[in-house]
C-alpha cells in the first residue's frame, strides 16, 4: 500500500536515520522530510538518499501552523513521525523556555494540523510520537522502566516531553485520533552531533581535549544503536496498536566512566596510540542540576508484541560509531565549527 509520510526532525540524529531507512525501504512510499535546520538538523546526513524519487525535503518549523498547513494541503499524508525537538539536558537548563514552546506547543501545532487535515476520517492514519525514557525520571538498581512505570521527569527537557507525551494522548483520547508514542533509551551511532557523550568524547579524543564527565561519572544509561532505534520505530509505525506506548532500549547498561574508559581504550588502539593515553584527557567537571543517576528500560513488551530484537551489542554498536567518525573527520569538522565552539565553552570550559 502506497503512504505518505511525514517525518519531522528527519535532518537530525535519529531523524535521518529514520528517513533513510524508509526511503530505502519502501521506494513505493513518499518520505517527506519536514526539518527547521537548528544547529542539529544537517541535510549532509542524507545525501545518500536526497536524490531519491520517493524523498521530498520541506524546511520548516513545526511551531509554524500555516506552514504545516500548507504541507498537509499539499500531500496527501497518511502518517506521521514526530522526532522534532529540543533534546539536550544541558541546553533545557540554560534555556528552558525555548524546549516548552517547542517540544509542548509544536507538537500541539502538528496535532491539531493532523487533526485538520484527517477530519475524522482516522481510517489508515497514524500519528506516532517518538518521546525519550528520561520522562521517567530516575530507577533503582535492580528495577527496570516499563510502560506502566508512572512518569516523573526531573529536568525542563524531560518535563516538555512528557507534557508533549500527554498532549499526544489527550488527542488519542478526546479526538479518538490513532496515536502511538514510544520511549527509547539513549541513543549513539553515527551523524550524531557531537553534544551528546559519546560523540563528544570521540571529538575532544581526536583533538587531544579534555573528556569532561561529570561527577564521579556513575551515572548509569542503557544505550541504544540508532539503527537499531530506527528499525524499532519502522515497526511500531507499521504494527504497533493504536493508543499504545512502547519502550525501546538496548540492554546495554554502562556507567558513564566505564563507557568513556573503554571509548578511549578504542580510539587508542584505532589511532594507534599508546594504551591509556587519551584516558589521561578525563576531566572531572561539577556535576549538572538534578541529574538522573540510572536510566533502564524494560523493551518485553516491543520484543513480544512485536517481533523486534537489538540487532548489535554495545560493544559492536561502539566500534561501527567511532569507524564512522574516523571516516567521516570532515563532517565532524563542519558541524563543530562556528557557533558550536562558543557554545561548548559556555557548557564545559567554566566548570
Amino acid at each position: 500500500m502506497k503512504k505518505t509520510i511525514l517525518v519531522t526532525g528527519g535532518a537530525g540524529f535519529i531523524g535521518s536515520h529514520v528517513v533513510r531507512r524508509l526511503v530505502n525501504r519502501y521506494p513505493e512510499y513518499t518520505i517527506i522530510n519536514y526539518d527547521k535546520l537548528t544547529y542539529a538538523g544537517n541535510l549532509e546526513n542524507l545525501s545518500d538518499v536526497d536524490q531519491k524519487p520517493n524523498y521530498i525535503f520541506v524546511k520548516g518549523d513545526i511551531l509554524d501552523g500555516d506552514k504545516l498547513k500548507e504541507v498537509f494541503s499539499q500531500y496527501t499524508i497518511s502518517g506521521v513521525i514526530h522526532l522534532a525537538a529540543e533534546s539536550h539536558v544541558d541546553r533545557s537548563l540554560h534555556n528552558p523556555d525555548e524546549f516548552a514552546i517547542t517540544n509542548v506547543i509544536g507538537t500541539i501545532r502538528l496535532l491539531q494540523a493532523a487533526k485538520n487535515a484527517w477530519n475524522g476520517n482516522w481510517e489508515g492514519k497514524r500519528f506516532y510520537h517518538i518521546s525519550t525514557d528520561e520522562v521517567y525520571g530516575s530507577v533503582e538498581h535492580g528495577k527496570f522502566f516499563t510502560e506502566e512505570t508512572p512518569i516523573d521527569p526531573q529536568s525542563p527537557y524531560s518535563s516538555s516531553k512528557a507534557s508533549s507525551d500527554h498532549f499526544v494522548k489527550a488527542y488519542g483520547n478526546s479526538y479518538k485520533m490513532p496515536v502511538v508514542i514510544s520511549r527509547c533509551s539513549n541513543n549513539y551511532g553515527p551523524n550524531h552531533f557531537p553534544e551528546k557523550l559519546i560523540p563528544l568524547m570521540i571529538h575532544n579524543i581526536l583533538q587531544k581535549k579534555p573528556l569532561p564527565v561529570y561527577g564521579k561519572g556513575e551515572n548509569v544509561r542503557d544505550w541504544l544503536f540508532v539503527e537499531d532505534h530506527a528499525a524499532a520505530i519502522d515497526t511500531i509505525f507499521h504494527k504497533g496498536k493504536t493508543g499504545e506506548v512502547y519502550n525501546i532500549g538496548g540492554n546495554n547498561e554502562w556507567k558513564n566512566i566505564d563507557l568513556v574508559y573503554f571509548l578511549c581504550k578504542l580510539m587508542d588502539s584505532k589511532l594507534k596510540r599508546s594504551e591509556g593515553e587519551s584516558a589521561k584527557l578525563i576531566t572531572f567537571v561539577t556535576d549538572r542540576p538534578g541529574h538522573d543517576l540510572r536510566y533502564a528500560i524494560d523493551a518485553t513488551k516491543l520484543m513480544t508484541q512485536l517481533g523486534w530484537r537489538p540487532s548489535v551489542t554495545f560493544e559492536q554498536g561502539l566500534e561501527k560509531t567511532v569507524d564512522w567518525y574516523l571516516s567521516n573527520q570532515e563532517w565532524l569538522n563542519h558541524v563543530t565549527s562556528g557557533a558550536y565552539q562558543q557554545y561548548y565553552q559556555n557548557m564545559y570550559h567554566n566548570r
